[in-house]
């Protein structure tokens, strides 16, 4: 029997309020699993013989982006008898209830790119939209936070997650990828290093409320709906800029189609900057949420202390996705406090604790 509207959104507000807690128990539904360092957030050990997690860090230069244009369409989309007995009557896939009652601030179903396969240096796209994920991700972590809410346990079983299987098949369902980026400002002479935080409010996102992420985090999308946008925005950098603009400094989304990177000033001070080693970019891997199958690419930014604050200045407390929290330490204890102890998104957890593993080759 399909819930009734009031009843889905209770679920959808157990899931918002305990992000944390159902992706720590989700973690234990994938016992054989890999997993990015001591984190929960998933990979696999091998991907035509090269793993998800790189055993040193690659220069965000090293990547080169493949394109398909006519990839065969994902097993599972969210549309299955699976997914509609968790939506009441009406809606069609989960953004249609979501849409209605719960709808998050930022909602829009724009073009993504979606991940097909993971060779490194090697990453192979197509296009998707976003609602694509949404509709598989979140309503696969609905379904376990009904059944906890419920009382169930492992007693009772999860059809449409059971329909997904294992979540880094890439070709089984949807994988939009978002870039997670932990950003250190290193100051070259006292050795001083910091990070920044950001705390994800349930209330504007539709994945993430009520966890801690590093910053910035931004879906791998092209900056317009149009198609020289999607072809020009294929670029993990270009989209990292974007993502510092928006939630450093506050910028709007908007863009506009023919959007010139090379004459945007803050493009224009990151690239010359990263040209010059007083800005380096690293990827440490690849990784997906067991909760809600949320794919990110793991990166890190190391700015030298004089351009983090010529470029950000005194970062705002708060921007369009939830709160920020100020510089935090870059040290063993307070990476493993967060890695273990506090509410962090399993991506952010994870290019945590592979950044302080590699931070002599980082920093």
């Amino acid at each position: 029997m399909r819930p009734s509207g009031p009843e889905w959104a209770e679920v959808r507000r157990h899931l918002d309020g305990h992000r944390h807690e159902l992706a720590v128990a989700a973690d234990r539904l994938y016992p054989g699993q890999a997993r990015a360092g001591s984190t929960r957030l998933l990979t696999r050990d091998g991907w035509t013989a090269t793993p998800w997690t790189l055993a040193t860090p690659l220069d965000l230069r090293e990547v080169r982006l493949g394109w398909v244009e006519d990839a065969p369409a994902p097993a599972v989309t969210g549309r299955e008898p699976e997914a509609a007995a968790l939506l009441p009557e009406g809606a069609g896939a989960y953004p249609d209830a979501l849409g209605t009652l719960a709808r998050p601030r930022l909602f829009e179903d724009r073009t993504c790119y979606r991940l097909l396969e993971v060779a490194w240096p090697e990453l192979t796209f197509t296009r998707a939209r976003y609602f694509d994920g949404v509709s598989v991700g979140e309503a696969a972590a609905h379904e376990y936070a009904a059944r906890e809410l419920a009382g169930y346990g492992a007693g009772r079983p999860l059809p449409f997650r059971a329909l997904v299987g294992d979540p880094t098949d890439l070709r089984r369902r949807p994988a939009l990828c978002a870039i997670s980026t932990l950003t250190l400002r290193h100051d070259g002479r006292t050795g001083e290093t910091s990070f920044v935080l950001h705390w994800r409010d349930p209330a504007r996102v539709a994945h993430g409320g009520g966890l801690l992420q590093v910053m910035p985090v931004g879906v791998f999308q092209p900056a317009h709906e149009s198609a020289d946008a999607e072809k020009a925005d294929l670029d993990l950098w270009k989209c990292v800029v974007r993502e510092y603009a928006e939630e450093f400094l506050g910028r709007g989304e908007e863009y506009g189609d023919g959007f010139d990177y090379e004459s945007w000033p803050l493009y224009r001070l990151l690239t010359d900057a990263r040209e010059e080693g007083r800005v380096r970019c690293f990827v440490l891997g690849v990784g997906v949420d067991p909760l809600t199958f949320a794919t990110d690419f793991l990166t890190v930014t190391v700015l030298e202390a004089e351009t983090f604050d010529a470029v950000f200045g005194e970062i705002a407390a708060s921007n369009s996705e939830g709160r920020v929290v100020g510089r935090v330490p870059f040290d063993a204890r307070t990476v493993r406090r967060h890695v273990r102890d506090e509410p962090m998104q399993a991506a952010g957890a994870a290019v945590l604790d592979l950044a302080w593993r590699h931070r002599e080759a980082l920093l």
